[in-house]
């Protein structure tokens, strides 16, 4: 029994070493910056970047997107980061780690992934720089390993869950970058 109770108190150091190492090691490459590179949907041309970076509380997102029709387009983070079936459905729903209804940006009780719309000049070209507050790179609202999607038509605010912003266009998965 004297070895049994040895050889349990050994095991949980060496654990309890490893796990330290392990939560030190994490600490050190925690994540600053994300990116998604945005893909065109079936039958969609639109193709783009988006960049996440750490900016006090919240995420600095710059996005360019090429490709759309001129005009505003939903612009969502969705909560799968799979961009796999041919118009994007896989990514599953706005990102919504809260439950709240589906709003503008700016409104206090909205979906965290309800980034609004960017807007296409007279070349299909979009280019944003937004400050979202209340997004990160760990933890419940960790924008990391989700999907960032462009959609056909402008988000109006009020239809639920999606702002009526129509099909999904370009789809890019966010992951960690340097």
């Amino acid at each position: 029994m004297r070895g049994f109770v040895k050889g349990m108190l050994l095991s949980t150091l060496v654990l309890g070493v490893a796990l330290s190492g392990c939560a030190r090691k994490s600490a050190e490459t925690e994540a600053t910056k994300a990116t998604a590179v945005m893909n065109p949907t079936e039958a969609s041309k639109v193709k783009g970047f988006v960049s996440f970076a750490k900016d006090g509380k919240g995420l600095r997102i710059i996005a360019d997107i090429q490709g759309l029709a001129p005009g505003p387009h939903g612009f969502h983070i969705h909560e799968y980061g799979d961009c796999s079936s041919p118009d994007a459905a896989s990514a599953g729903g706005h990102f919504n780690p809260f439950d709240m209804p589906h709003a503008g940006p700016k409104v206090e009780k909205h979906h965290a992934g309800d980034l609004g719309n960017v807007e296409a000049d007279k070349n299909g070209r979009a280019k944003l720089e937004i400050m979202v507050e209340g997004l990160s790179l760990e933890g419940r609202n960790s924008v990391i390993g989700r999907s960032i999607i462009v959609h056909a038509q402008a988000d109006d605010f009020k239809t639920q869950p999606t702002g009526n912003s129509g099909a999904r266009v370009a789809c890019g998965v966010i992951g960690i970058s340097k």
